[in-house]
């Protein structure tokens, strides 16, 4: 359930709010004389660096300062 807080109660209790964002994971709706203005919700990280997803993938690698030729692709087989 998505919870809804006027401006004045937002600017009141930001910190505590922002705790229990943090803590359930579930959205805050902040309003403005009843019509939603902003959504506050907790920062997803799926996005990972592409790099970290690589990290331990290279099992050996011989002569790392030797150019790589076509034919060494396994891809390309």
């Amino acid at each position: 359930m998505v919870v809804r807080v006027s401006k004045s109660q937002f600017k009141a209790k930001a910190l505590e709010l922002f705790r229990e964002i943090e803590a359930t994971g579930e959205p805050l709706i902040v309003t403005d004389h009843g019509e939603p203005k902003l959504e506050i919700r907790r920062l997803d990280r799926k996005h990972r660096n592409p790099l970290d997803l690589l990290k331990g993938s290279v099992q050996r690698y011989d002569n790392p300062f030797e150019p790589v030729g076509v034919a060494d692709w396994d891809a390309l087989k």
